[in-house]
């Protein structure tokens, strides 16, 4: 069976930006109302969710994180072309 795992990002334009967002999450500041305030990507609406997905589906820097890191620890930031990302994967399967 094909793997499926859920994930949400925070999308920034700089690591800075990325590292500090970081720090207020270290702080224990909510994830999703950080995502609906600071990322760049249409999923911030939805607190950064992304959704379920198959491996593939995501840039492989992107996938990287979600299929081999440890899920709900909060990854990055992580470079790909659409800027930089802190990423938590909220399940895997």
């Amino acid at each position: 069976m094909m793997a499926r795992a859920s994930a949400r990002h925070i999308l920034v334009k700089t690591r800075e930006e990325a590292e500090k967002i970081k720090q207020l999450l270290a702080k224990g500041e909510d994830f999703g109302l950080l995502a609906k305030r600071y990322s760049q990507c249409p999923s911030k609406k939805r607190g950064g969710d992304l959704g379920e997905f198959a491996p593939g589906q995501m840039v492989k820097a992107f996938d990287d994180v979600v299929f081999k890191k440890a899920v709900l620890e909060i990854h990055g930031p992580v470079k790909t072309r659409f800027g930089f990302h802190l990423i938590q994967t909220l399940y895997r399967s």
